[in-house]
C-alpha cells in the first residue's frame, strides 16, 4: 500500500486547516493510500540526516516552501511542487508568470522594491501608476489568503497613505474591475481537467470570498471560463489549483489569481464534489 504525508501549518489555530488535511486524507483512503497527517513543525529539516520511512508522496497544504523543498530534495514527489507553491504564494511573482503566458487578467503593475526606511514618494513613479490605472484601483500585498491584504483604493489620499505603509513589502497595483464587484468564480483544476466550480457573490464587499461573508452556488462554466482557468493553472505549473475568475464588462472571464493550496471544503459543500478524490487519482496516475 502506498503512503502519503499530508502537511499543513501547525501554527495556524483555525480548524479549517486541519479540516483540509482530513479531507485529503479521506481521499487517500478512498484510493487505497495510507495517509499520515503532519503539522509542518513535526518534520525536522536536519541537514545531516535522511528521513526515515519516507512516504511515496506528499500532499503539501502549507506555504512552508523551505520544508517542501527539503522533502523534494529527499527524493519525495511533492504536490504541488515547491516552485509552484512559491510562485502562487507571491502574487507579484505569479502575475509575472501569468503575463509571460499571455493570460487574460486585469492590468497589473508590480511595485518596485523599496526598503522600509526609504521612499520613492518624490520620484513621480506613483503618479505614473495613477495615470495608467486611474481610480479606484486595487492594491494587493504579494502574500495574503482568503481575500485578506487586498485593498480597494478610491482616493489619492488613500493611495499614498497605503503605499507608504507598504515600504519593504512586495505588492502590486491592479486595475479595478467594477463589473465584477462582489462576484467571482472559483474553479478547481486537477492536471488538464476542471473538476469543480462555484459562483461566489457578496452584497457587502468588493471581494466575494466566503471567508469575508460571501455566498456561493453551483455554476456551469462557459468554454471560455474553463479554458482560461486551465491555461492559468498550466502557466504556473500547478497539478492542483484554485483559479479565481472575474467578469469584465461583457461578462468575459479575467484571471484574478491562482491558488496552489486552495481549500476544498466550501466547494464540496456547494457542489458535492470531493476535489481531493480527483487530486489523489491524478497523483497516482502521474506516479505510475
Amino acid at each position: 500500500m502506498k503512503t502519503c504525508w499530508i502537511i499543513y501549518n501547525g501554527s495556524l489555530v483555525s480548524d479549517k486547516f486541519l479540516d483540509q488535511a482530513r479531507l485529503m486524507a479521506e481521499a487517500c483512503q478512498n484510493h487505497g493510500v495510507q495517509p499520515f497527517i503532519y503539522k509542518n513543525y513535526e518534520i525536522q529539516m536536519h541537514s545531516a540526516k535522511k528521513l526515515e520511512q519516507a512516504p511515496d508522496f506528499v500532499i503539501f497544504l502549507d506555504k512552508d516552501i523551505l520544508l517542501a523543498t527539503y522533502l523534494k530534495n529527499q527524493g519525495i514527489p511533492v504536490f504541488n511542487d515547491p516552485e509552484v507553491i512559491e510562485t502562487c504564494d507571491n502574487k507579484a511573482k505569479q502575475y509575472i508568470q501569468l503575463a509571460k503566458a499571455n493570460i487574460r487578467m486585469p492590468k497589473t503593475i508590480i511595485a518596485p522594491k523599496v526598503y522600509p526606511k526609504f521612499t520613492i514618494r518624490e520620484s513621480g513613479y506613483f503618479e505614473g501608476v495613477l495615470e495608467e490605472l486611474g481610480l479606484p484601483l486595487i492594491i494587493k500585498e504579494a502574500h495574503g489568503s482568503f481575500g485578506m491584504k487586498v485593498y480597494l483604493i478610491e482616493t489619492q489620499e488613500d493611495f499614498f497613505e497605503k503605499v507608504d505603509t507598504l515600504r519593504g513589502v512586495d505588492f502590486i497595483f491592479q486595475q479595478y474591475i467594477a463589473s465584477s464587484y462582489g462576484r467571482d468564480i472559483r474553479v478547481n483544476t486537477i492536471g488538464d481537467e476542471v473538476v469543480a466550480a462555484m459562483y461566489r457573490h457578496s452584497e457587502t464587499d468588493f471581494r466575494a470570498n466566503i471567508t469575508n461573508g460571501g455566498k456561493a452556488e453551483t455554476i456551469t462554466l462557459t468554454k471560455e471560463q474553463e479554458q482560461l482557468a486551465l491555461t492559468a493553472a498550466k502557466a504556473v505549473g500547478a497539478d492542483f489549483a484554485g483559479v479565481d475568475l472575474l467578469f469584465d464588462e461583457q461578462d468575459q472571464p479575467l484571471v484574478c489569481e491562482v491558488n496552489a493550496a486552495s481549500h476544498i471544503r466550501n466547494i464540496y459543500n456547494v457542489t458535492g464534489i470531493h476535489v481531493g478524490d480527483a487530486f489523489v487519482q491524478h497523483i497516482l496516475k502521474k506516479l505510475g
